[in-house]
């Protein structure tokens, strides 16, 4: 009776995931199909019209376009990498610290009115992307907000957003480094992907960490109420056995409170190591890639080059390559969490000299 039952249950359960089946297929693989054969394709229409021309079969002609041939196709390519390198490595920790310590914050016991401040570190995370975008453009201008509050201890410049110096080579500067009007012949004189080692090593350009700053402000907050529900979870009893053997501040904290938060920590640093790598809607309204390309990131210029210069298939495959780095920075990223899960060898050979003397 059992085993009849069983078998009718596949069928009823095909037909109830079929209408799902279906429309990720026609609206998420379909489409992801159809854009990778258009990234084997020189489909460039001057028209404005996509599909006035099925274009020109040439395989991997655009990627080489993008990541061997010389010219500006790679020298965009490269600077859009380049800046969001240096956006990936200022966003992931920035926004991942600051949510451990808002989470740490609203989970304290003697804290009192939780909810409002939950609700408030929270709140920008579900503001409109656009609007604060725009709250931003506005701050960081020259006369806004930012600059008024740094004129009051003597500091002053232009609009964040029309400044494109790197943040490294300015403070190198100001320590007297380096000389940015003549910049060291041996970082000029060398380049790779068509852009100067000088380039490279520039650092994020001022609109760039502006960009950062709202980014890591909206997104904290998500990332917060994962860690509050994690810790949230942890046994009252592993807490009162610290307390016991006398951790307390931030040695129960790093010893106690972080082991039991690593999967939550997976996933929040593998969560936003995808949104950085997207980074897209602050670009569109605010900077557009100025100034002089430094806050030109790929998603930005997949956009571009599709929908301003018409270039398709060139488009289609600066989206595939993001695809892949994504794929590839995810993977390492597990692979170096899961290692650090591991107990260390000096650690697994005083496990086994324990169970010997047991």
């Amino acid at each position: 009776m059992s085993s009849g039952l069983r078998r009718r249950e596949g069928p009823a359960g095909w037909v109830f995931v079929t209408p799902m089946l279906v429309i990720l297929g026609l609206f998420l693989v379909v489409p992801i199909l159809m854009a990778l054969w258009v990234s084997l394709l020189r489909w460039n229409t001057n028209d404005g019209d996509p599909f006035s021309g099925a274009g020109d079969f040439v395989g991997l002609g655009n990627y080489k376009h993008l990541l061997v041939t010389d010219g500006l196709a790679r020298s965009d390519f490269a600077t859009a990498l380049r800046n969001n390198v240096y956006y990936v490595l200022f966003v992931v920790p920035l926004q991942t610290v600051l949510a451990l310590l808002l989470a740490s914050l609203i989970n304290a016991k003697r804290l009192k009115g939780r909810g409002f401040f939950r609700t408030a570190f929270f709140f920008p995370s579900i503001t409109s992307s656009v609007a604060i975008a725009i709250v931003f453009k506005f701050l960081f201008i020259g006369n806004g907000g930012i600059n008024t509050m740094l004129s009051w201890v003597g500091l002053h410049g232009p609009s964040w957003f029309n400044d494109g110096r790197g943040l490294f080579w300015i403070w190198a500067d100001a320590l007297g480094l380096v000389d940015l009007a003549h910049p060291p012949h041996a970082l000029t004189a060398h380049s790779f992907m068509g852009l100067s080692w000088w380039d490279w090593v520039a650092g994020p350009s001022v609109a760039w960490f502006a960009v950062i700053l709202l980014v890591v402000w909206t997104s904290s907050g998500t990332f917060m109420l994962m860690f509050v529900a994690a810790m949230q979870d942890i046994p009252v009893d592993i807490d009162d056995a610290a307390l016991v053997d006398g951790a307390t501040g931030f040695r129960k904290f790093w010893h106690v409170t972080m082991p039991q938060l690593r999967p939550v920590l997976f996933l929040v640093l593998t969560l936003g190591l995808i949104s950085t790598w997207q980074v897209f809607d602050q670009v569109f309204i605010i900077t557009q890639g100025n100034p002089e390309k430094t806050t030109l990131s790929p998603a930005y210029l997949s956009y571009s080059a599709s929908f301003t210069g018409q270039d398709w298939g060139g488009g289609a495959a600066i989206s595939f390559i993001l695809f892949a780095i994504i794929l590839v920075m995810t993977l390492l990223q597990r692979r170096v969490m899961r290692e650090r899960d591991r107990p260390s060898r000096r650690q697994r050979r005083e496990i086994a000299e324990i169970r010997g003397t047991a």
